[in-house]
């Protein structure tokens, strides 16, 4: 009988020895992450489910581990290392914080000046993000929306514009079913470049639907823009439009060269410019011109608007 119970507890050592050993080496197993990872709300579960569609080797045994080691992290994970263990990668998803940072896009400020001031901002690519930029979005201008974003110290190229164009996305969407009930891309671009026009002419929000209608009153009685905002697109955005650069320049945005609105967006815009853009004054104005105060006089006629540039150039 003792000889059995020995055997039996030899049997049993060695059965924990080898599930032990087992466990030993699966956590030792090396991962590959990236240093900056994102784990959604939820449980257990769903977080592995949602690495695991990211390319990560994990399976249901880690769910169990992770009840052991304790809750996930949510938001943005600073891992630190690319290379490390099963063990390690765990236990660093249920304690490890990224540190953030805030970076903001005003209304009216264009993709290209806004990738500038994150490639300085974050020590990122340039190059990159731009490559980064056009691989996700077909959208040449306007596919972000103004705003201040928490971004995570760290974070790559492709990682930064997948949330920034993730985020402006479900902003527009959420407006645009506020809006029109539904969200067509087409539709709703086209009302970006309309309100693009608008947010560079403004002088204020309160502006917005009175320059607005100047815009729809032009289109209608066939006559061009011939608004200096437009030429503040891209590389331009800050620069003082002068009669040279409008003669020179043969862009799509010279409203003094081509009738309508541009077909593409001058720069992202806020939604103030948007619900402008859908929802115009009705007024019969076809001028405005800039005061000494900062804020736009406009006319109807333009023996009217004439005296508004002479007074305001006094």
């Amino acid at each position: 009988m003792n000889i059995k119970k020995l055997t039996i507890l030899k049997y049993s050592f060695e059965i924990l020895l080898i599930i032990s050993l087992s466990f030993i080496y699966y956590l030792n197993q090396p991962i590959k992450s990236k240093k900056i990872i994102y784990i959604p709300n939820g449980s257990i579960n769903k977080i592995i489910t949602h690495l695991s569609g990211n390319n990560y080797d994990l399976s249901k045994l880690d769910s169990l581990l992770l009840r052991v080691i304790g809750s996930p992290q949510s938001g943005w994970i600073d891992i630190g290392v690319q290379s490390l263990t099963r063990a390690d990668f765990l236990y660093r998803l249920t304690k490890a914080k990224a540190a953030l940072t805030s970076v903001t896009l005003i209304p009216g400020e264009t993709t290209y000046i806004f990738l500038n001031q994150l490639s300085t901002n974050l020590k990122l690519n340039r190059g990159k993000l731009q490559q980064v930029y056009e691989k996700y979005t077909p959208i040449e201008e306007g596919a972000f929306v103004p705003d201040t974003y928490k971004i995570p110290i760290g974070i790559n190229e492709e990682m930064l514009i997948k949330l920034l164009l993730f985020e402006s996305k479900k902003q527009m969407k959420k407006l645009s079913y506020k809006l029109f009930g539904t969200y067509n891309e087409k539709k709703w671009f086209h009302f970006v470049a309309v309100a693009s026009v608008i947010q560079k002419e403004s002088a204020n929000n309160q502006e917005m639907p009175l320059v607005a209608s100047v815009i729809y009153n032009r289109i209608k009685k066939g006559m061009k823009l011939q608004m200096d905002g437009t030429l503040n697109y891209g590389k331009y955005s800050h620069i003082r439009i002068t009669p040279k650069r409008i003669r020179e320049d043969n862009s799509l945005y010279n409203t003094y060269k081509n009738h309508g609105i541009p077909d593409i967006p001058v720069c992202n815009v806020g939604f103030e410019a948007i619900k402008a853009a859908v929802f115009p004054a009705k007024t019969d104005y076809l001028y405005f011109m800039k005061s000494k105060s900062g804020e736009h006089d406009f006319s109807c006629n333009y023996s009217t608007h004439l005296s508004n540039i002479k007074r305001a150039t006094k």
